[in-house]
């Protein structure tokens, strides 16, 4: 009996090819095959006037692949739909069995939330069909994102200087607007605080004869300055032991703000890199998939790993390191449908594969594997002491703890803010009297809540409940490249451009564009899932209140004039105006469409070095969406270009040219790095 695998990815078909050898094909889909037509109504391919049934078409380029599969199919006597674990990979098993004409017995559908051979094996002895209600859910979101991706694009590149918006897109974007809005309504307000300097330690002035007390001006710092001696009273001494457990293994989202905080990887940088270590990385010959499935909303892991994991702790760091696991209560929303994000197995440690990993590749596994070691290790225990100290009824205090057992930050440290403050022991003092060396004041401004990071609006959609695990990185990604917002020191700030869409959605559209409607949405979507909310319902309210409110904007939101450059089109002598396309700003005719007069721009030509091929000069390029490279000024005669910016040194063992990679100089060719 022939059989066929249909994977997602290439790469995933390459590992689990070999799990399985002679009695399996396995091939790969690379991705989506079908998608939404834009046909019919708005170009929506959706039938919004009827029963929203949608219209589906290859993607681009994908024609060629369907024939292929078609032809693996005929010769295959059942099919293993072996896409991703989660709503999204249930779509495409349905797009495949669709494209390919596949029936009932034709097929079975299997999934694998590790590529490991076991767990492979595994998923093939317990097939199942398409999930239905899954498959509703995810045409559901996409149908949404459809109609209001299409419909207020289209608004916003017609009345605003805009190039698009989205569901959930624009309350992220308005999430930022919102917080620049309130950082420049904030009016700070003056507080004092007043510390007392001994030896070992310090103390900060908390009461006033037991009541907290507040120090608005300098004037009121001085007055309490006066009242104060430098000999304190030592009121209480309390030791106290306490522990500090370990946090669950990764979600998408925990994973995605700590990659982001710990090892500068932007949420787009983070998820490529953990799809490489899920689909398997060569490790002397084999491919192994390191990773359990990086997209999901859970933090659960299944007991073998723990059993495993509890022995490998016991084995390495002693029987007093084995904790108990650590999984965060559920919530609404959490799809649960497998693990968190682990390694495959826990005995493969980050320095035992660490030269058959790219540098990204093993700072993100460490941290990984790190993370799901720690999740099943003791807590830490501390001695805590508070100290209070009395001076003429004011009572300051101070604190302090010792780490006496490492417990699981025995692996998890340089990933926690965890500083010792050891206090002297004051119990010990027969005086009961300890003198400061200084008393000092210090002014000091209220702030206003921080501006987002990548990491912060991550925490704060997923608290909010708006998106999923998956959307987050595209997300971020696209206010990016739309220039909605710019990142600033790993800050977001909304350029005006994100004020101005944001204001306008909000004008027309703030009964949708909102928290509460798209966490409601993100709600009705799980209840599709569970078969307790009809689909064609959702999207038949949805659609009857959304296009109204449409058609009314487009009559009555004022268009922005395109700005004037002072300058007159050489070819109908009309004005020249500033335009925003899809790749920027650019200048052009006013009198378009009559006139498609475009200015051209001169680009300044960086010379770098020369190029190793022909001797012509490498100059630094950019492609239409911006992104530097560096290419020869021959071309098309000469076509060497690169990523990586040359030095214009040759590689000593091999006479290539030497580029710089992030952290280092090395030859583009060979393993030469230089020193």
């Amino acid at each position: 009996m022939s059989k066929l695998m249909i994977v997602e990815s290439p790469h995933k078909s390459k590992t689990i090819g070999a799990f399985l050898g002679k009695d399996f094909k396995v091939v790969s889909s690379k991705g989506h095959i079908m998608d939404l037509a834009t046909s019919g109504k708005f170009g929506l391919g959706v039938d919004v006037d009827g029963d929203f049934k949608a219209t589906y078409i290859p993607i681009k380029g994908k024609k060629k692949l369907i024939s292929e599969l078609k032809k693996d199919v005929s010769n295959a006597d059942l099919v293993y739909l072996a896409t991703d674990p989660d709503r999204e990979g249930e779509a495409i098993s349905w797009h495949l069995k669709e494209a390919l004409k596949l029936k009932d017995k034709d097929y079975v559908r299997v999934t694998f939330n590790e590529i490991t051979k076991n767990v492979v094996l595994n998923a093939i002895n317990n097939p199942r069909k398409i999930d239905d209600e899954l498959v509703k859910s995810q045409e559901t979101r996409r149908i949404l994102d459809r109609i209001i991706g299409f419909r207020l694009s289209k608004l916003m590149q017609s009345k605003t200087g805009g190039k698009s918006a989205g569901r959930v897109q624009s309350v992220a974007l308005k999430l930022i607007v919102d917080r620049e809005r309130q950082i420049e309504a904030f009016i700070p307000e003056e507080y004092w605080t007043i510390t007392a300097l001994f030896n070992d330690f310090e103390a900060e002035l908390e009461k006033y004869k037991d009541k907290k007390i507040k120090i608005s001006s300098e004037d009121e710092a001085n007055e309490i300055l006066d009242k104060l001696n430098k000999s304190f009273k030592i009121q209480s001494v309390l030791e106290k032991e306490s522990k500090r457990s370990s946090k669950p293994v990764f979600k998408t989202t925990t994973m995605q703000q700590l990659a982001s905080s710990k090892l500068n990887l932007a949420p787009a940088s983070t998820m490529r890199i953990a799809q490489k270590l899920y689909e398997g990385v060569s490790l002397g010959g084999e491919s192994v998939g390191l990773i359990t499935y990086m997209r999901t909303d859970s933090d659960r892991v299944s007991p073998e790993f723990v059993g495993e994991t509890k022995k490998f702790i016991e084995n390495n760091y002693g029987k007093e390191y084995v904790g108990s696991v650590k999984v965060s209560k559920k919530k609404e929303n959490v799809q649960d449908a497998h693990e968190g994000i682990r390694p495959t197995s826990i005995t493969r440690t980050p320095e035992s594969i660490k030269k058959y990993l790219t540098n990204e590749e093993y700072k993100l596994y460490n941290l990984i594997y790190k993370r799901a070691l720690a999740s099943i290790m003791a807590p830490a225990k501390l001695n805590n002491t508070t100290v209070l100290l009395e001076n003429n009824d004011y009572l300051f205090k101070a604190t302090g703890s010792v780490l006496t057992f490492d417990g699981y930050l025995k692996v998890y440290d340089q990933f926690e803010e965890q500083k010792d403050t050891i206090l002297p022991d004051l119990k010990s003092y027969q005086s009961n009297v300890v003198v400061a060396n200084e008393i000092k004041k210090e002014q000091h401004f209220t702030k206003p809540e921080p501006r987002y990071t990548e990491s912060s609006l991550i925490k704060e959609m997923e608290s909010l409940g708006i998106g999923r695990p998956s959307t987050y990185a595209p997300i971020i990604t696209t206010l990016k490249e739309r220039e909605y917002v710019k990142l600033e020191d790993k800050k977001f700030f909304p350029t005006e451009v994100g004020i101005e869409t944001t204001d306008k959605l909000q004008e027309f559209f703030k009964d949708i564009i909102n928290v509460k409607y798209t966490a409601n949405m993100e709600n009705d979507l799980d209840l599709i899932a569970l078969d307790k909310l009809d689909h064609i319902k959702v999207l038949k309210d949805f659609y009857n209140d959304f296009e109204p409110l449409v058609e009314t904007a487009f009559s009555k939101m004022e268009k922005k004039e395109a700005k004037e450059t002072g300058e007159v089109c050489p070819e109908c002598g009309n004005p020249l105006v500033i335009r925003r396309g899809k790749y920027g700003e650019f200048t052009a005719c006013s009198n378009y469409p009559k006139c498609k007069y475009i200015k051209k721009v001169q680009k300044e030509v960086v010379e770098v070095c020369k190029c190793p091929n022909c001797n012509g000069n490498l100059v630094e390029r950019k492609t239409k969406r911006g992104k530097i490279f560096y290419g020869c000024n021959n071309y098309p005669k000469c076509n060497f270009a690169t990523w990586d910016k040359p030095t214009g040194e040759l590689c000593p063992k091999c006479q290539s040219l030497l580029v710089e990679k992030k952290d280092k100089v090395c030859c583009m060719n060979c393993d030469y790095v230089k020193e």
